[in-house]
């Protein structure tokens, strides 16, 4: 194990989302959190340093990206999976949820249907109804821990309904699965087929397991390249959430102009420069210390795994394929969601997502957040067990 993730940060009184805001989520106050998905692990050595140079300069005026930055990003992606971007497709946004928001206006009219693949990311269905469209779900079909896509329902639904716009998780969460080429490759000839446009977010793509490989949509369909918006963050890969930056790929122009206009309809003008340091520092730096992050979250995982199997056979786990978010099977216990969700809270003191946040087929199940030093999973598996253990 490596001692550098092993370190316990104390996150309280920090403005943390994930330690801070219990009682305004109305969960108890003594109660584990490990279910939004942001790391318990302080950043790489060479992100600090970036931003505490850029601190030290003292002077946080407007900021613009001048090369440099599109150059990290371009190298990055071109080292990990192959894929060369042109600097002008690339456009920022504070986030990967603000990016979904202006592609549903850029996209779509007040009344449409946005398609999503459910149990899904819960952002996914609150941005298209808070901005007045309807979510049409093409529901995954779940088995043994895992899901498939319904590749006879959504090409269905595209058609009846007309579809403009498909939101894809791509590495999927919470379910983890890596969707293989051929799999995207049969989604983007639907999508081709029917005019859709497709945001693709991808933020997870930096977390995927042994014995799976990401592949981009645009790798997969090159042919839908004018109908793609690929969506990317350091955030999850380095676990700079706060600090808001993430990039938009958009190969065609004329995509690329409708969504940049719809975003300065927003009001939202120049990146947070720390941000964007942050983010540059990141790609160019941060190699060694993402790989060795890697390494401990999937020991995480395993151990996990082998735990729960040996101490509560009655929840399930299948490995995620990516992610470090696991996606726990309760339905053996014969309890309901609620009774599940509040003997978690009350009895074993843990604060996990309620599978029926991300839509049908996630109740009965909880997502846990494995991104954290062992002793604090293991202090989870404590916990679980006593309310789950075999008596």
């Amino acid at each position: 194990m490596d001692p550098r993730f092993d370190l316990v940060v104390d996150r309280r009184h920090t403005m943390s989302l994930k330690y801070d805001t219990a009682k305004a989520h109305q969960k108890p106050e003594d109660c584990l959190p490990l279910w939004v998905a942001d790391m318990d692990f302080q950043t790489a050595p060479e992100i600090l340093e970036a931003l505490q140079k850029r601190v030290a300069h003292g002077i946080f005026g407007y900021s613009e990206t001048t090369g440099e930055y599109e150059q990290a990003v371009i190298q990055w992606w071109k080292k990990h999976y192959q894929f060369s971007i042109d600097p002008a497709w690339i456009k920022q946004t504070p986030s990967i949820v603000f990016s979904i928001a202006t592609a549903i206006r850029a996209f779509t009219l007040p009344g449409d249907y946005v398609l999503v693949q459910q149990p899904v990311y819960h952002p996914f269905r609150k941005m298209i109804e808070a901005n007045g469209r309807v979510l049409l779900s093409n529901d995954l079909i779940l088995k043994n821990g895992s899901c498939a896509m319904d590749l006879e329902d959504l090409e269905a639904k595209i058609r009846i309904h007309h579809v403009k716009l498909f939101l894809l998780c791509n590495p999927h969460n919470p379910m983890g699965r890596v969707w293989t080429k051929e799999e995207l490759r049969q989604v983007g000839e639907i999508c081709k087929r029917y005019g859709v446009i497709v945001l693709s977010d991808e933020i997870h793509c930096d977390f995927v397991w042994p014995g799976h490989t990401h592949t981009m949509l645009l790798q997969a369909m090159p042919e839908l390249a004018n109908q793609v918006i690929t969506c990317v963050s350091p955030s999850k890969t380095f676990n700079l959430a706060g600090l808001q930056a993430a990039n938009n790929i958009i190969v065609d122009p004329f995509l690329r102009e409708r969504f940049w206009t719809e975003r300065l309809r927003s009001g939202y003008d120049e990146q947070n420069v720390m941000g964007l340091v942050a983010a540059q520092a990141a790609y160019e730096q941060g190699e060694e210390w993402f790989q060795d992050m890697k390494a401990y979250v999937y020991e995480n995982l395993c151990f996990f795994q082998r735990e729960l199997e040996r101490r509560m056979p009655v929840v399930k786990l299948a490995m995620p394929e990516a992610t470090y978010l696991l996606w726990l099977d309760f339905r053996d216990t014969s309890l309901s969601a609620h009774q599940i969700n509040r003997k978690l809270l009350t009895e074993a003191k843990l604060w996990l997502n309620d599978g029926r946040m991300f839509g049908p087929g996630g109740e009965g199940f909880f997502r846990l957040n494995a991104a954290c030093p062992r002793s604090i999973l293991e202090e989870a598996l404590r916990r679980l067990e006593s309310v789950f253990g075999t008596k």
